[in-house]
């Protein structure tokens, strides 16, 4: 039995975490490492801690209550662990569980200092460090003082922050259990921590180190503030000396004391920059032998540096993988495609492999998320220009976060500008007036692309069906890459941009296309919103559909709609619902993701939505809706024409306003179609691949159909044809997304690590106000609905819409709204364009807006100047 309660740090290595704890395995594996010293000790297994648990029966009856509990009532939980904790302290350990510590103790020597430590088996994993969830303790000395402090670190499994860490990172406490490492106590000269990447930008080749005198324990608890090396290729290039004015030691006794520090040495470095950069050597091989950055407490004593923990830093966003063919040391800087399709939520493998395959540029994924490499068009002055440009325009935070890594000397290399390749000497003439007539052209040509697809696919099964798919993913480039496609979204977004330049600087006047835009024709998008509102009215007259669906949306039913028709009113409910899947039921929230449900999978998602609509809107709000949009930027046209009349040289400049305005509604409400084309072609994808998935399910080969959606398309297509799956490898892609929720996306991501978010850099908005992108104008003051689930949204007229990102699925939303702020978005995504449809002032952009802005505070929209004011 002693060897089963006991091992020796020698004998562990990082595949003995279930014995051993994360602590543990990591310690083991440590001491394996040349050059890497870590205190002699020894690990009290999880085997000690299964026993000490089946002596405390009661404990099973309070682990069933902690499940109930909801994690923000902290002050049941803080009750209910507390008593836990009790009673695992209470029970005595057994005695020869008590011999075998103390048998380990004596390797040690009989009175020798130990620091003794909690390593649970769900701490310092991968995707989750618990860093500083149990319990430590240091100088601990003596058989009976080390048995005590062993159960002390049992019973720390269950505080209040380590159950509730648990519950909000979906780990079942009874599946962790918890391992005590017992290790020589070592008495520093300093102490400190190492991160081998910077923990606040991810750069991965500036190391940081934190450092004080004594034991590490003060600066881990915040009671001095440390002095922080920055160390980048072998030498210091930054460091802060603190003012030191307390450090802990160990007492002779045992425990710890506080102590005053000398003022002579207050002011002195922990280290030397020698020192420093020797640490960080260790920490690079540390880190290269775990195959992550790793956030590191080390000290050192007279014999030099030793390691006392290390785990992965878990809050990094992942840098994407190197280009093949291309050499390691090469720079790369990448955008985020999430930013761009307004969904910067995690996709599943399948939802990024099939976006890859169907994208018309290269992509990298990265923590869920897709990235484009845009380093190659940095490089040459022209094509700089341009991609600043576009992107400016779009979200100012991506051109100011480029502009950022292109201010550093070297990262981007400069490349001359290919040679121009034939054209003209006297250079490229204006392209010539688009038609109009394009538009129903290209609609035409999508729908007939996509019925063509419906019908070919049907006979489709087996490996055939990949085959047939790679050849559709074809046609759906062709489809996007027309050129005809291109100019058609451009024409509409260049007389937007010409129409706000030009009045800008004629009249003074911001953002005026976006009333000159207001019921455009043709906006899939926004008719989508409208349509929802004739659906409304079809139900409004019929109480008892109303109530039925009220009671849908409490009890989330999705097999409602037959049971809809057996009730007064019920079939022209149903008609009007089927009628709108019909068209739009391939959207969803998240809608590039493939495997996300779409409302066609998921119809209650829309009845919360067809409700509020039925409250807050009277009979015909559609068309009232459309037509007075339409007529106030008829009025507003009106209004500038006269105007630039009266100024010189008016009439040239009122007839070329004529021109881009008409041309701007022609075009604009085209820039929305080619997502619904693509979002309509998804669809028919993923009706062929779940029914593969069912056949799979049915063959024993998965268990549940959407487990095919932690596959990439070929894997899913391999398996297909085997008729095997690596259950292994969907575990842990289930986890790793799971893991990938608690990051947030950059904006750009640089091959070192570096997230960058960029900044507004205004000083023209009120002290105190949130600043954005104006995307729509006008000033709206209302109450702030903070949502970030749709089928959670209880609106009332006038409210303002505050959440992460809007994309397409948003939209019937819209339409009950005062205003919209939300922290993703551009001059030209979704939420934007809409929000001009329909008249709503919007402000996108704004960093952290759903965390500043509390929900039912009130709030101030201006959307002309791209500011929030919270009101008291």
């Amino acid at each position: 039995m002693t060897e089963q309660y006991v091992r020796d740090l020698q004998e562990i290595d990082a595949t003995r975490t279930g014995a051993v704890g994360g602590k543990g395995a990591h310690l083991g594996e440590l001491s394996r490492i040349g050059d890497i010293r870590v205190p002699g000790g020894f690990c009290v297994t999880t085997h000690a801690f299964r026993r000490i648990m089946a002596e405390a029966p009661s404990v099973e009856d309070q682990l069933d209550q902690l499940s109930r509990l909801d994690p923000d009532d902290r002050e049941a939980v803080r009750t209910l662990s507390a008593r836990i904790r009790r009673t695992v302290e209470e029970v005595a350990v057994p005695g020869d569980l008590a011999a075998a510590v103390t048998h380990a103790l004596g390797g040690l020597g009989d009175r020798a200092a130990c620091a003794v430590r909690s390593s649970a088996t769900a701490e310092d994993l991968p995707t989750a460090s618990f860093a500083g969830q149990q319990d430590t303790y240091l100088n601990v000395v003596g058989p009976a003082a080390v048995l005590r402090h062993i159960s002390r670190c049992w019973a720390s499994l269950f505080t209040e922050r380590a159950v509730t860490y648990r519950r909000r990172n979906g780990i079942d406490h009874r599946t962790v259990h918890m391992a005590v490492v017992v290790q020589r106590m070592v008495f520093p000269r300093a102490a400190g921590v190492l991160f081998t990447a910077d923990p606040v930008t991810g750069d991965r080749k500036a190391a940081t180190v934190d450092a004080g005198f004594g034991l590490g324990e003060a600066l881990v608890s915040g009671l001095v503030n440390p002095d922080v090396f920055t160390v980048r290729d072998g030498e210091v290039v930054a460091k802060v000396i603190a003012v030191k004015q307390r450090a802990l030691y160990a007492r002779p006794a045992g425990g710890t004391r506080e102590v005053a520090v000398d003022p002579r040495r207050q002011e002195q470095p922990a280290l030397t920059d020698a020192q420093a950069v020797r640490l960080v050597e260790l920490g690079r091989r540390i880190e290269a032998h775990f195959g992550s950055p790793q956030d590191i407490e080390w000290c050192l004593d007279d014999d030099g540096f030793q390691i006392v923990q290390s785990r992965p830093i878990t809050t990094l966003f992942p840098v994407p993988e190197t280009v093949p063919g291309t050499s390691d040391q090469d720079n790369h800087v990448y955008v985020s495609v999430g930013h761009q399709q307004m969904m910067t939520d995690p996709m599943r493998p399948l939802g990024l492999s099939m976006w890859q395959l169907t994208a018309m540029v290269p992509m990298h994924e990265a923590g869920g998320r897709l990235f484009v490499d845009v380093t190659g068009r940095l490089a040459s002055p022209a094509g700089r220009a341009a991609l600043l440009d576009v992107m400016g325009r779009g979200d100012p935070l991506v051109r100011d976060a480029l502009e950022t890594v292109l201010d550093r000397d070297g990262f981007v290399p400069s490349l001359p500008d290919a040679a121009p390749g034939g054209r003209p000497a006297g250079g490229a003439s204006a392209p010539a007036e688009p038609d109009p007539a394009i538009v129903d052209e290209l609609i035409e040509r999508s729908r007939v692309s996509v019925a063509a697809l419906e019908r070919d696919i049907r006979t489709k099964t087996g490996p055939a069906l990949f085959d047939f798919l790679l050849e559709a993913f074809e046609e759906h480039k062709r489809v996007l890459g027309d050129p005809l496609n291109f100019r058609a979204i451009m024409a509409g977004m260049e007389a937007t941009w010409w129409l706000n330049d030009k009045l800008l600087e004629w009249l003074g006047e911001k953002n005026a296309a976006d009333t000159l835009t207001l019921s455009a024709p043709g906006n899939i998008t926004s008719e989508m919103g409208l349509a929802l509102l004739d659906v409304a009215d079809v139900i409004r007259p019929h109480p008892e559909v109303v109530a039925f669906l009220r009671g849908v949306e409490h009890t989330g039913d999705e097999d409602f709609l037959d049971e809809l028709a057996k009730l007064a009113g019920g079939t022209g409910a149903r008609d009007a619902i089927e009628s709108y899947l019909d068209r739009y039921g391939m959207r969803c929230v998240g809608e590039i993701d493939i495997t996300r449900p779409r409302w066609r999978e998921r119809p209650g998602t829309l009845v919360p939505v067809i409700l509020d609509n039925v409250r807050i809107f009277g009979p015909g709000a559609a068309e009232r809706r459309f037509e007075q949009g339409r007529q106030k930027a008829r009025e507003k046209e009106q209004d500038v024409l006269s105007r630039l009349r009266a100024l010189p040289d008016g009439d040239r400049k009122a007839d070329e306003t004529k021109r881009m305005t008409d041309r701007v509604r022609a075009f604009i409400g085209y820039r929305e179609y080619p997502k619904y084309g693509i979002v309509s072609r998804y669809s028919v994808y993923k009706r062929a691949l779940l029914a593969e998935a069912g056949r799979l399910v049915r063959a024993g080969v998965l268990p549940e159909e959407e487990d095919v959606f932690y596959l990439t398309f070929q894997e899913f297509h391999d398996a297909v044809r085997s008729n095997r799956v690596d259950d292994r490898l969907v575990r842990r892609r289930k986890d790793a997304f799971r893991s990938y929720h608690a990051l947030t996306p950059p904006r750009v991501l640089t091959s070192d690590g570096e997230a960058l978010t960029g900044a507004y850099r205004r000083d023209d908005v009120p002290a105190g106000a949130l600043v954005g992108l104006p995307v729509s104008a006008g000033t709206v003051e209302g109450r702030a609905r903070v949502i970030l689930d749709m089928a959670e949204a209880d609106l009332e007229a006038g409210d303002i819409l505050v959440t992460t990102f809007t994309d397409p699925s948003w939209s019937p939303l819209f339409v009950g709204i005062a205003g919209l702020v939300t922290e993703v978005g551009g001059l030209m995504t979704h939420g934007a364009v809409i929000a001009r449809e329909y008249g709503l002032p919007a402000v996108v952009g704004v960093e952290r807006a759903t965390r500043l802005i509390r929900d039912g505070q009130r709030i101030r929209v201006h959307g002309t100047d791209g500011y929030i004011e919270i009101l008291p």
